[in-house]
């Protein structure tokens, strides 16, 4: 632990002017979130990208959303080989644990997670290619992805990669048997956004269209 410093003083008086206001005005609901223990509606499974932020885009209260963050908002498939699977274990315990009444996909414009699947599925990232990196063997997962939309014109295959990690997720999420016989109980419900971030537009997955359409 001797890497660890004091917190930098932006944050220490960022939290002193949250107590002040925001818990002390809402003191009671955290009370009762703690005692009472949390039981989001909804699980939101986004970038890490600090561009996006969820809570603030749906105007959610603390307690609201059960918020898993990773490059390129993707879900890995269902793989119970005892490995360590963070993802799978969020989805796992939001399901089976809270059960939570949806489970939403959210991708956005200029994914940097996304951008590398493409550079390293067109040889441009030999980097990410080694075995070594993290970021390129998470992308493996979008492989899949990239096959389908590669001959697409360069000014448009970004976005269509994107957009691709939210539905490789979403079929990846049914491979989970927990995840399909709570879709097929019609006891929760799948979801697939993208965001853009610049024009602050959300796009919904419509199935009756294969395609995604603005909200």
């Amino acid at each position: 632990m001797q890497a660890a410093r004091p917190l930098p003083q932006y944050l220490v008086q960022r939290f002193q002017g949250w107590k002040a206001t925001s818990y002390s005005e809402n003191h009671a609901w955290y009370r009762r979130l703690a005692s009472e223990g949390q039981h989001p509606r909804a699980m939101v499974i986004s970038c890490c990208d600090s561009r996006v932020h969820v809570t603030s885009i749906f105007g959610a209260d603390t307690g609201e959303f059960f918020i898993h963050r990773n490059i390129a908002n993707l879900v890995p498939p269902y793989e119970p080989d005892g490995d360590h699977h963070g993802t799978s274990a969020a989805v796992e315990y939001a399901v089976t644990a809270l059960k939570v009444a949806h489970v939403i996909v959210m991708g956005h414009s200029s994914c940097g997670g996304v951008q590398g699947c493409l550079d390293m599925c067109s040889g441009k990232a030999p980097a990410l290619e080694e075995k070594s990196s993290f970021v390129g063997r998470w992308m493996d997962i979008l492989r899949p992805g990239y096959e389908k939309v590669k001959d697409l014109p360069e000014e448009t295959i970004s976005k269509a990669l994107e957009q691709q990690a939210v539905l490789t997720s979403l079929e990846n999420l049914m491979s989970f048997p927990f995840v399909r016989a709570a879709v097929e109980a019609e006891e929760m419900t799948l979801h697939g956004l993208w965001h853009e971030i610049g024009k602050g537009t959300l796009e919904v997955y419509d199935p009756k269209v294969s395609g995604f359409v603005e909200v």
